[in-house]
């Protein structure tokens, strides 16, 4: 195709409309191809959206492409600058440095974002199936344990990346993979042999179950005895017999499996596969015969092991005890071999707080060694604490004032109330003012876990983050809402792109170039495991469409410029629903 050719972006009645990124991208490896680079040049051009605004709409830098040119980056850069002249799409290519910064013509702009946008097209809508086949295993709380605080961030941050990848075209598996297997369960099981009741399980399980863990912990310290009972229920319930071990794991794991629900619907989450620890009992002898069949097996101490000093790991991997009951590592190791078969996944995160570092390298650290090719796909997401402040004004790991686990449902209602006593007092005739009370109080602390890196702690702070200004959810939703009461005053139908005069949003370009940074923040969200991009994102096109309406009216503008600006504030209001959504969070129409 020559170079200063459109490429077809989508075909409406009447016009052309092009991929702005393609046809520059046409434009350079033309420019590219008369320099006489090799061809290995293509994979080199990456454009990015510059750090400065004020430069251009994008950019691009020429170090790699200045060394196979064998010329100084900043000369090759003017070289390449002075070959893209302008065009319809092009109108400008300035070198600085070793930087070619572009800028697009406005109206060329604001007619492919627009139309891209609201035809649902790539990457604001769904891309095509790919290749990519990601499993995500995340939430994974214990059974028979409070599902407090500390649980919510794998279980946002997990749905945040099924979302995102599935937006990306890969085929996902969201996997919960529970905690209803080892010592921690058989502690809870002899507990309530010895102090449960009944009547108090199914009148409220896991509080039930968490003050007889409490009661456990207390009675092994007086009782040692205790202890080596748990471990003897737990060697039973492995034996795969019958027993009434065996009975008493499926009513208290059923029990556990309906107190989640609760917080997993509120929080919007839904899973492909429960496959708790238990699903793969029948599947770690075969996993242990394979360690051992790549001769990476030793005994220590009548334990079984896989050492991994090679890999800088100064700690062996244990993998079956004396008494021959096995491990997380032995389970998560046959999880991986039969998520390898079932799936074949290009990647497999695991959503796990920064202290199980030490286990997932040496899962991973087991697979190298045993020169497994799932080890390549094996990723430990990390992720830091929830904080909350002490009496004394320090920040801390969050518990109550007892110092007890936090249950997460009594936190949602908290933030759900107050939410209510902002509307009560503010807008007290809205519609259905529980039902927003509920997206928005729940939405805010799910914004506020995303919004920072994942691997910093989040501070859980009320006032901040439930206010409606600022970075918080309730400010982007809020946008949403302002949008949506604008496209309801107008009271029409939003035009479509095909009548639009796109010459008269040239003032709307830091929307539009916000916008524009749609497809690189989603793409980077799932490529470094990170949604705070998405989220901050959000915030960003929050606060660009905020701003452009201060100083721009729709409602009571003249009619070509008013369907102009309706079709953009429709754009913005479908992308900051979509972004929203990617974090699995709704975007309210009235607040």
């Amino acid at each position: 195709m020559p170079s200063g050719d459109a490429i077809l972006f989508a075909q409406l009645p009447g016009q052309t409309v092009t991929d702005l990124n393609s046809h520059l991208r046409e434009r350079l490896l033309a420019a590219i191809a008369d320099l006489q680079l090799p061809a290995e040049a293509a994979g080199m051009v990456r454009l990015d959206p510059p750090r400065n605004r004020d430069h251009g709409d994008v950019a691009l830098g020429a170090f790699q492409l200045a060394k196979l040119a064998k010329q100084p980056p900043p000369k090759f850069a003017a070289e390449l600058a002075e070959k893209i002249e302008a065009d319809d799409v092009i109108e400008s290519a300035v070198a600085t440095g070793p930087f070619i910064n572009f800028k697009f013509r406005r109206a060329a702009m604001a007619q492919q974002v627009l139309t891209a946008i609201q035809t649902e097209a790539a990457p604001y809508g769904n891309a095509a199936a790919n290749d990519q086949v990601v499993c995500i295993d995340f939430s994974s709380p214990n059974i028979a344990k409070p599902f407090h605080i500390g649980h919510m961030r794998s279980t946002v941050l997990g749905n945040a990346l099924c979302r995102i990848h599935r937006h990306l075209g890969a085929t996902v598996h969201g996997i919960n993979h529970l905690g209803d297997w080892g010592m921690p369960f058989a502690k809870m099981m002899t507990a309530y042999m010895h102090f449960g009741d009944e009547a108090k399980l199914h009148e409220s399980a896991m509080r039930h179950m968490f003050e007889l863990y409490k009661q456990f912990e207390g009675e092994a310290q007086k009782n040692p005895d205790l202890l080596q009972e748990a471990a003897d229920h737990f060697k039973n319930l492995e034996s795969g017999e019958d027993n009434v071990e065996r009975r008493m794991w499926q009513m208290l794991r059923d029990e556990s499996l309906k107190a989640f629900q609760g917080p997993y619907s509120r929080l919007g989450v839904t899973f492909d596969h429960i496959t708790g620890e238990s699903f793969f009992e029948d599947k770690m002898d075969d996993a242990m015969k394979r360690v051992e069949a790549a001769g990476v097996l030793e005994e220590s101490e009548g334990a079984q092991v896989v050492t991994l000093k090679e890999f800088g790991i100064k700690v062996p991997c244990l993998l079956r005890k004396r008494d021959g009951t096995t491990l997380y590592h032995t389970r998560d190791l046959a999880a991986a071999f039969y998520r390898e078969r079932e799936f074949s996944p290009t990647r497999i995160l695991y959503i796990v707080g920064s202290e199980q570092k030490l286990h997932f390298a040496q899962l991973k650290g087991v697979l190298e060694k045993m020169k497994e090719p799932v080890a390549n796909a094996v990723e430990h997401v990390p992720f830091g604490l929830v904080l909350s402040k002490s009496p004394e004004g320090k920040w801390e790991k969050f518990a109550s004032r007892s110092g007890n686990a936090v249950f997460l449902d009594e936190i949602l209602d908290q933030a759900v109330a107050k939410v209510r006593g902002v509307i009560a007092e503010k807008n007290p005739d809205l519609e259905d003012p529980d039902a927003v009370a509920e997206h928005v109080g729940v939405s805010a602390i799910v914004f506020n876990d995303l919004k920072n890196g994942r691997i910093k702690d989040v501070k859980f702070d009320w006032d901040a983050m439930l206010a409606f200004e600022g970075e918080t959810g309730p400010y982007v939703q809020y946008a949403c809402a302002r949008l949506s009461s604008i496209l309801r005053k107008v009271d029409m139908p939003v035009p479509g792109v095909e009548s639009i005069d796109f010459a008269l949003l040239a003032d709307a370009e830091r929307v539009l170039l916000t916008m524009m940074d749609f497809a690189t923040a989603v793409q980077r969200a799932a490529d470094q495991s990170e949604p705070s991009i998405v989220t901050n994102y959000t915030i960003a096109l929050a606060g660009e469409i905020h701003s452009y309406l201060a100083d721009h009216y729709v409602v009571g503008a003249e009619s070509a410029v008013r369907d102009a600006r309706l079709v953009l504030v429709d754009a913005a209001r479908r992308l900051l629903t979509t972004g929203l959504g990617l974090l699995g969070i709704k975007a309210p129409e009235r607040m």
